[in-house]
């Protein structure tokens, strides 16, 4: 491998990632020369957005790209590791909680670029605001990808796969449990008659204090008061909703005993 820049680009996936990341990579001057999806509808759509040509069989896969992208769920990885023959070509994945040396004996330049988001296919996102966690098993691997990194996001930081792992299981706080909260208000607002959008200031101003405080400075609500009386109305609401109450507990729980040692 012998490249200053990244410029031609082969992805493997199209699903949301792969979709969201292909056309970002276009928009930075990146050339996608080919799509690879196991199932044809989907890489043809993908193929049909960038405006390239698509393989279902990686036996097809172009040589000789800067980097190949693997956009691909965690469980496939390794699955579709064996059916690719590279020589030093660069070639990543994008999971937030695989490990880089899961490519060990695979491929003799590779690494991540993961960027820490929630995508969808049909939203699309400006990559700027994404931070984007890169690591490679090389230094020349390495700056490829940090370099990439920048030409996409005002955020890039070299994160090991310890940390990535750790980042992840944040998220997954931060971001999926968080919007099954959502959820569960969702049902109980709409059991009692009420838009759920009437929570959305509530919703947007919550996640704007995190702009100038930090999440234990800005808790607050019945739990973090220890207002025992209220919580208890809550729960008695809640008799119809037990699996709702068993966590409306255990957070309450949880929250007092984190504020109120």
């Amino acid at each position: 491998m012998d490249i200053s820049q990244i410029q031609n680009i082969v992805i493997i996936g199209s699903g949301n990632v792969a979709t969201q990341l292909s056309l970002a990579l276009k928009s930075a001057g990146k050339n996608i020369i080919q799509v690879f999806g196991r199932k044809e509808s989907m890489a043809k759509c993908l193929s049909s957005k960038l405006d390239v040509d698509y393989i279902t069989d990686l036996k097809k896969l172009k040589k000789g790209a800067d980097l190949y992208v693997l956009a691909i769920i965690d469980d496939a990885l390794l699955d579709i590791a064996d059916h690719i023959d590279l020589d030093d070509e660069l070639i990543v994945h994008t999971s937030g909680t695989v490990c880089m040396d899961v490519f060990e004996g695979h491929f003799k330049n590779h690494g991540v670029f993961y960027p820490l988001q929630t995508f969808s296919k049909e939203k699309n996102i400006d990559f700027d605001d994404i931070p984007i966690c890169v690591e490679a098993n090389s230094q020349e691997s390495l700056e490829l990808l940090l370099k990439l990194g920048k030409e996409l996001s005002s955020t890039v930081n070299e994160v090991s796969s310890s940390q990535r792992k750790a980042l992840h299981v944040s998220a997954v706080f931060a971001c999926n449990f968080a919007n099954y909260f959502y959820s569960i208000a969702e049902d109980l607002m709409k059991d009692n008659d009420l838009p759920f959008d009437l929570l959305h200031p509530l919703i947007k101003e919550t996640a704007a204090k995190l702009d100038h405080h930090m999440p234990n400075e800005a808790q607050t609500g019945p739990a973090r008061r220890n207002d025992q009386k209220i919580m208890n109305e809550h729960l008695k609401m809640l008799k119809d909703y037990p699996d709702y109450k068993e966590i409306y507990q255990l957070i309450s729980e949880r929250i007092k005993r984190k504020f109120h040692k």
